[in-house]
């Protein structure tokens, strides 16, 4: 394997690999990865490698089917109900078709008959029930977390026959619907539910209904999937919906990028995750498919915590918004392939709205409100007051590869006003017990989010219904609270896109999120062999309808 590195010709790319090429080989010797095998045909057969970043700290279900690592592999091990595309439209997969009453409270669901978990349960209405439960609650005294963005608004699920459940919300949920495409919301085989957390922590007893099941793992390595020949209930909207194509997927942690592209230039591997955005262009040029998918969700940006100083004066937070050259980042860091934010929300977000004009970089503008504020500059060029400096911290966010040297690059743009800038970096799981929404020390926590429904967004941001209450406000915002309540009891899309349009404008205008880009936070490096993947709506990769050539 070693000597395939070295004859490959000497791109720019290549020219900096070589020199590694011996330690990419033993890497992936030790890995056990072997070159893929070719397909016996143009539909049929084949294994594929993907090498990821990270396995994540652990396999409960609930806990780790929003990771951006975790979900790849449970997007193939297991089914939702609905299916969501690249531009949020919502359309039927386990259930065939749905109603719902007139102001949003009730919803009947139609299942398809036929469908099994991988332990010969049925995927019945019994087991959606136990399903929809567990997404609500969770089990906290077991540790098993509810999925953040199920609706905090249900009631309770009733099995009316065998393919029919009825469900019931406290208040008007039009988001429940495309929620049921959200990728936590994962459908899993109620003797796993009734597991306890260390039973369902490990994989190998995990049973869903996709179509792929779990041939081996080991924590914090690889994760095999092999294909379920008897599944045929695929979603109608990728085309196809009989057993997967591919024989075996593999999903190998490699932490360094650089050796991740590595094996795929070789052979040794398909597909590379989270490659640097600089060498996009260059792996396009040797024929490579490069895919950055946009998820429907939040903007690349930060929630700042009002509580701490000096981010509970509006005028810093609005100088702070103006402060930040959006383009600049764009074109320093990134490629054409990512685009400006025009809100807080991902503009293929059905109910997004332009706000270009409050995210205008007007450096000028963010001194004078600086200087209204009473942070006045110094000779060293910091702003100061009350013999304080106008400091923040930031916490580079690990699960997006680029989020550092987007750090790096803000702390120029805001130091020539007048800030301080701190920047912190941790792996995953200390990232994730030092920093969250609204901690004491953290002035701006760092977002990477995605949801299927805006309408979903506010009750998220405040502390209703035991929202995460990203700027730490508690109900001291009137005019926010209202625009909550009003976009969580609308009963038609129609009432609610202009209250969508009117949050927008307010979350932005009082700098309580402060964008960066429209985010890609999954980028893909693939063998041009590899074809007919699928991008779903939050930029997931489906390997269910792909084939390998030789």
């Amino acid at each position: 394997m070693t000597e395939r590195l070295f004859s490959l010709s000497l791109s720019r790319r290549r020219l900096l690999i070589t020199t590694s090429a011996v330690a990419t080989g033993a890497l992936v010797t030790m890995a056990g990865l072997t070159p893929a095998l070719s397909a016996d045909s143009p539909r049929n057969g084949g294994d594929i490698t993907f090498l990821i970043d990270s396995l994540g700290d652990t396999w409960i279900p609930n806990n780790s089917a929003i990771s951006s690592f975790q979900g790849h592999i449970w997007g193939h091990v297991t089914d939702k109900l609905l299916y969501v595309d690249a531009d949020g439209k919502v359309s039927p997969w386990i259930a065939e078709r749905w109603e719902q009453n007139d102001n949003a409270t009730e919803f009947t669901l139609h299942l398809k008959s036929g469908v099994t978990f991988s332990d010969g349960t049925p995927l019945d209405a019994a087991a959606v029930v136990a399903n929809l439960d567990i997404w609500y609650a969770g089990r906290k005294n077991e540790g098993i977390n509810p999925i953040g963005l199920f609706p905090k608004t249900y009631d309770h699920a009733e099995a009316i026959d065998a393919s029919t459940v009825k469900v019931f919300f406290k208040k008007p949920t039009l988001g429940f619907i495309p929620t049921l495409g959200y990728h936590g919301s994962i459908l899993i085989s109620p003797k796993t539910i009734a597991q306890p957390a260390p039973q369902q922590a490990d994989l190998s007893k995990t049973s869903g209904s996709g179509p792929y099941v779990v041939d081996s793992w080991k924590e914090g390595d690889f994760v095999k999937l092999v294909k379920r020949k008897d599944y045929n209930w695929g979603p109608a909207a990728v085309g196809h919906t009989g057993p997967a194509y591919l024989d075996t997927i593999t999903y190998k942690l490699v932490t360094e990028p650089s050796l991740r592209v590595a094996a795929v230039q070789s052979g040794q591997a398909d597909i590379a995750y989270n490659a640097s955005p600089q060498e996009l262009e260059s792996l396009k040029s040797e024929g490579f498919t490069i895919a950055t998918p946009r998820y429907l969700g939040f903007v690349n940006g930060w929630a700042i915590n009002t509580k701490l100083a000096p981010y509970n004066d509006v005028k810093v937070r609005q100088a702070l918004q103006a402060g930040i050259n959006r383009q600049e980042i764009i074109d320093t860091v990134y490629t054409p392939d990512w685009k400006l934010a025009t809100s807080f929300i991902q503009s293929n977000v059905p109910g997004a709205t332009d706000q270009s004009s409050l995210l205008a970089y007007n450096p000028e503008k963010a001194e004078k409100l600086l200087d209204e504020a009473g942070w006045a500059k110094g000779a060293d060029g910091i702003r100061t007051k009350n013999g304080e400096p106008l400091l923040l911290i930031l916490n580079s966010n690990p699960y997006l590869a680029t989020s550092k040297s987007v750090d790096e690059l803000i702390a120029q743009q805001l130091g020539k006003i007048g800030w301080k800038v701190t920047i912190r970096a941790y792996d995953v799981v200390t990232y994730g017990q030092k920093v969250k929404y609204g901690g004491q020390a953290v002035p701006a926590y760092e977002v990477t989010r995605s949801f299927i429904d805006a309408g979903t967004v506010a009750s998220i941001l405040t502390n209703a219904n035991n929202g995460e209450n990203w700027f730490a406000l508690d109900e001291s915002d009137t005019k926010l609270n209202e625009l909550r309540d009003k976009i969580a009891s609308a009963g038609s899309t129609e009432i609610r896109k202009p209250l969508l349009d009117e949050l927008q404008k307010y979350i932005l205008d009082q700098g309580y999120f402060i964008p960066r880009t429209q985010i890609v936070q999954r980028i893909y490096a693939q063998s041009p062999k590899l074809k007919g993947e699928v991008y779903n709506g939050v930029a997931y990769a489906s390997y269910y309808t792909a084939t390998k050539s030789e």
